[in-house]
C-alpha cells in the first residue's frame, strides 16, 4: 500500500499531542524518522490533505476536546435508533413475540417447537425425541432457535438489554446482514455445544449468542480499534467474571436455577474467533 507525506518536521517539535489525536479520531498513520527529522505519513492523499487542515488548527493536540463540541450533535431518540437498527430491532421483536406465546417458559406445547430436542411431558417425565430423528423430518430450525426461548421475565430482560447493545454496534459497523449471519452462527454453535455437554435437556436464551458478539467486538476492536466497538470500561471484564461464577455452579446452588455454561464457553469463543477473522482482515485493508 502506497503512503503519503502529511509533515516534516524538525526533530525537537513534539508531535505526541497532534498523534493522540490522530488516535482518538482513529486516523491510520506512522511516524518515521530521516536524517534528524520526523516524517508523518498517511495511507492516501485526500487524508493527507485532511491532517494537514487538522494540524494546522491543532497542532499541539486536542487537550479541550474542541473537536467533540464544535458540532454538537443531539442524541437520537428512542425510535430514530429502531429505525438505524432495524436488524436488531427485528430480532427482539421476535424473541418478545415468542416470549408472549410460549409465556416466558410455561407453555410447553409451544415451546417444543422451537427447542433444541422436540419432547412430551407424561406425568413427571419429560421424554425427548433424538435430535436426528427431528432433523430428518426437515426440523433444521431447531438448530437455532432455542435462543428465542426464555424462562421468566428476569432472563428475557437482561438478554434483550444486552443484545440491544451488542448487537447494534455490529450492524452499524458491518451491518444488518454480518449481524443475522453472526446472530445465527453464534447460536448454531452454543446450542451445539450445549447439547454435547448436557445431552437432552431442555435450555434456551439468548446468551449464548450474547457471549459470540461480545468476544467479536472485543477481538475485533484489539485488532483494528473503531468507535462502534469500543465497549465502556469494565464491561469485557465484568461478563467473564460473571462467566466464571455461573461455571463454579454457585449460581445453581444458590437456588436460581441451571446456567447453559456450555452454550456460554461455545458463544464466546466462536465469538473470538470470528473478531480474528473480522478484525484482522479490517487491520489488512487499513
Amino acid at each position: 500500500m502506497s503512503v503519503v507525506e502529511v509533515l516534516r518536521l524538525p526533530a525537537q517539535v513534539n508531535l505526541s499531542g497532534f498523534i493522540s489525536l490522530l488516535h482518538r479520531l482513529n486516523v491510520p498513520h506512522r511516524v518515521s524518522e530521516e536524517r534528524g527529522e520526523q516524517v508523518l505519513w498517511v495511507p492516501d492523499q485526500r487524508l493527507a490533505e485532511e491532517v494537514r487542515s487538522l494540524y494546522a488548527r491543532f497542532p499541539e493536540g486536542d487537550p479541550h476536546f474542541q473537536l467533540s463540541v464544535e458540532q454538537p450533535q443531539a442524541r437520537p431518540g428512542f425510535v430514530q435508533q429502531l429505525r438505524h437498527s432495524p436488524l436488531t430491532s427485528a430480532l427482539l421483536l421476535l424473541t418478545l413475540l415468542v416470549a408472549a406465546v410460549t409465556m416466558l417458559g410455561s407453555n410447553f406445547e409451544a415451546i417444543r417447537w422451537l427447542s433444541f430436542q422436540d419432547f412430551r411431558i407424561q406425568g413427571e417425565y419429560v421424554h425427548f425425541t433424538p435430535l436426528v430423528d427431528s432433523l430428518a423430518a426437515g426440523q433444521w430450525w431447531r438448530l437455532v432457535t432455542p435462543m428465542l426461548i426464555h424462562f421468566g421475565v428476569l432472563h428475557l430482560a437482561m438478554n434483550a438489554l444486552w443484545y440491544w447493545e451488542l448487537g447494534r454496534r455490529i450492524e452499524a459497523r458491518q451491518g444488518g446482514l454480518m449481524l443475522l449471519g453472526l446472530t445465527l452462527l453464534f447460536s448454531l454453535i452454543s446450542n451445539g455445544v450445549q447439547y454435547a455437554v448436557t445431552g437432552p435437556s431442555l435450555f434456551g436464551g439468548l446468551s449464548g449468542v450474547l457471549y459470540g458478539l461480545l468476544g467479536h467486538c472485543w477481538v475485533f476492536q484489539w485488532l483494528a480499534p473503531s468507535s462502534a466497538y469500543r465497549l465502556p470500561k469494565g464491561v469485557v471484564v465484568m461478563m467473564l467474571i460473571w462467566l466464571l461464577v455461573c461455571l463454579s455452579g454457585l449460581i445453581g446452588a444458590l437456588g436460581f436455577g441451571a446456567i447453559a455454561n456450555g452454550a456460554h464457553v461455545g458463544g464466546l469463543v466462536i465469538g473470538c474467533l470470528t473478531g480474528l477473522l473480522g478484525g484482522g482482515l479490517a487491520r489488512l485493508r487499513r
